[in-house]
């Protein structure tokens, strides 16, 4: 049967009643962003979940520590299978290009600081006009993200044809434990030039990018309930404390701390 799917409407204003401005949303499974822009930069930043959109011809798969940065006149569109609960940072053009914020679609590390901040807000959305105090806040928000290290796309992909076939393969089955050295000889290269088409394309080493593949995945199984333990093993680990070594390294934080997180949105 086929999936009901909800429509979201983006924001359409002329200009923005703030120069930064705030936005909490609850959405509902399986909704969908149909494309669209805005004359100001967004940032998006998810409570649950991963963060999946594209836009300049990229896909962007973005955990809960990292957030994603739109700047103004940009397209994007995108989706979420589960509900989720996100905010949206509006900021205006000018104000966005004096700050310095990136001239390009990327995903920006989230540091404790920026965490509380949001968490903060999301408990206390401001309502425009804003008060002196509200926009101070946000100010300070605008700085850290402007300090935030851009990452471009968390899980990136390649347009380099032996490449593309590794990753597909792998995205197809995360839990593979072949190492790196068979994967190659599977697809006819060898792994020292697959290491050199990753760093170039990926711009990290192939592990590290199956690493990503698999907390993204884990993510998903965590939030549909599965226990820690039964995450570890469909991702093809044989104990679940190197699993929770992977994902603590990851995301700052344990599976178990990350379930209890979304229980409480």
């Amino acid at each position: 049967m086929p999936v009901d799917r909800f429509l979201h409407t983006p924001l359409q204003l002329d200009s923005l009643p703030e120069p930064i401005f705030h936005q909490v949303r609850h959405m509902p499974a399986n909704t969908v962003y149909l494309p669209h822009q805005h004359l100001w930069g967004e940032f998006v930043f998810s409570f649950s979940g991963v963060l999946e959109m594209k836009a300049e011809g990229l896909e962007f798969r973005v955990p809960p520590n990292f957030g994603l940065w739109h700047p103004p006149g940009c397209e994007h569109h995108g989706g979420n299978t589960h509900a989720s609960l996100h905010c949206s940072l509006y900021i205006d053009a000018a104000l966005a290009r004096e700050r310095g914020m990136p001239a390009r679609t990327c995903a920006l590390l989230i540091n404790p600081m920026l965490q509380a901040i949001l968490n903060h807000l999301r408990h206390h959305p401001p309502q425009s006009p804003y008060t002196v105090q509200e926009s101070k806040l946000l100010d300070v928000l605008l700085d850290q993200l402007v300090a935030s290290p851009a990452t471009g796309s968390y899980l990136p992909n390649s347009s380099d044809g032996t490449l593309v076939k590794v990753l597909n393969y792998l995205k197809d089955d995360p839990a593979n434990s072949q190492s790196l050295s068979a994967i190659a000889e599977y697809f006819g290269t060898t792994e020292r030039t697959l290491a050199r088409k990753a760093r170039r394309d990926l711009g990290m080493p192939l592990s590290e990018w199956r690493q990503r593949l698999k907390v993204m995945r884990s993510i998903v199984l965590l939030q549909e309930g599965m226990s820690v333990e039964s995450v570890a093993l469909d991702l093809g680990y044989s104990t679940a404390s190197a699993f929770i070594a992977m994902f603590r390294r990851l995301l700052n934080t344990t599976p178990d701390e990350y379930r209890k997180q979304q229980s409480t949105l």
